[in-house]
């Protein structure tokens, strides 16, 4: 892909270590790019990892998380993966593991990951652990992902109530995350609303964004104390999403903020409209229309030389010469920039030190 310095969608992202004074372990990373130099449609990609482990270990293996899984996307052709997925989220984890074998004070590390895959107008996502990302559309709000935690497959098998999994000891408990010893699989389930596709949610991929949809990625110190139907009124009642963003961090540290918070947003304008623009080929059907334009004058021209050499002459003739047909040059083609939006960070497509983005004050 073709990395850009702008997306076709707004996007707002930020950091913040909560209110107990541990370090921030959260990271994460959002790109932009063209599909390739000839295929011009838009693509977004983010990553947002929550980091597991005691001293630095937390915030290096979500550093090894989002650079290993962005720099692997990067690198592909545009086009929605699960083998790419997969293979970036097996050597991400490859990578945590082995850099804690290496060093005790990193023994044990871990890291969740969730990420958003947007080419054009269709949106692809994939997980491991408890990083949720929703779909917000109008007046409702949907959970996309599916929690990784004893507390999720207690909540399935009627152990305990949803209410109940809030207060339970076991509610930080995750059975999936990279750094495992056996690389874990990205989770490809995407719950959309009602029920939709809930036999088959895998099939759900590639689901269409609509103007004003506003999706987000966000970690479990968020969703910790901040309820859905809150998270939806505080995304609707704010002018734009920069101030929603901020604003649910501030509602999560008033709660406590006990653990680290990081939201990552992104809206679909009104006039949303993703188009897909093959570089190169825009004269191509000016080109057709004219010769065919051509083609047709010069069968006319044709067949009414042809009637007058059959006419019967009752005069004597003079000589009658057709006009010479000559092709009109073409206008040359012009393309239309693509809309611009709210400037993303952008990261470098190599690995770099930790922390790597900006903490909200």
């Amino acid at each position: 892909m073709i990395r850009t310095t702008r997306a076709h969608l707004n996007v707002e992202a930020h950091t913040h270590a909560g209110m107990s004074g541990k370090n921030n372990e959260d990271r994460y990373a959002v790109a932009s790019f063209f599909a390739s130099e000839r295929d011009r449609t838009p693509v977004l990609f983010a990553v947002l990892a929550d980091g597991i482990g005691g001293h630095r270990g937390g915030e290096v293996a979500a550093e090894l998380a989002v650079n290993h899984i962005m720099q692997s996307v990067a690198k592909s052709d545009g086009r929605f993966s699960r083998h790419i997925i997969e293979g970036a989220v097996s050597q991400a984890s490859e990578a945590i593991a082995a850099r804690s074998a290496t060093d005790d004070d990193l023994k044990g590390m871990g890291s969740t990951c969730a990420t958003a895959w947007i080419i054009g107008d269709k949106l692809h996502t994939a997980y491991v652990g408890d990083s949720r990302m929703y779909l917000m559309r109008g007046a409702r709000i949907q959970q996309l992902t599916i929690d990784h935690t004893w507390v999720q497959e207690a909540i399935e098998k009627n152990i305990i109530t949803p209410e109940m999994a809030r207060e339970h000891p076991n509610v930080h408990v995750i059975r999936r995350y990279l750094g495992s010893p056996v690389p874990p699989d990205p989770d490809f389930r995407l719950i959309l609303f009602g029920g939709e596709g809930a036999h088959h949610p895998e099939n759900n991929q590639g689901v269409k964004i609509l103007p004003n949809d506003v999706i987000l990625l966000c970690s479990d110190g968020l969703t910790d104390l901040v309820w859905n139907d809150e998270i939806l009124e505080t995304v609707r009642v704010k002018s734009n999403i920069k101030e929603a963003a901020r604003a649910l961090i501030d509602l999560a540290n008033e709660r406590g903020g006990h653990d680290n918070i990081t939201i990552i947003l992104i809206s679909a304008p009104p006039d949303f409209q993703a188009g897909t623009k093959k570089k190169g080929t825009g004269w191509l059907p000016w080109l057709l229309g004219g010769l065919a334009g051509i083609l047709v004058l010069a069968v006319l021209a044709s067949l009414f030389a042809f009637n007058l050499l059959r006419r019967e002459p009752t005069f004597t003739p003079t000589p009658t010469f057709l006009p010479t047909l000559t092709a009109t040059p073409l206008p040359s083609p012009t393309f239309t920039s693509l809309p611009t939006q709210t400037p993303i960070p952008t990261i470098q497509s190599t690995l770099t030190p930790w922390p790597t983005n900006t903490t909200t004050p």
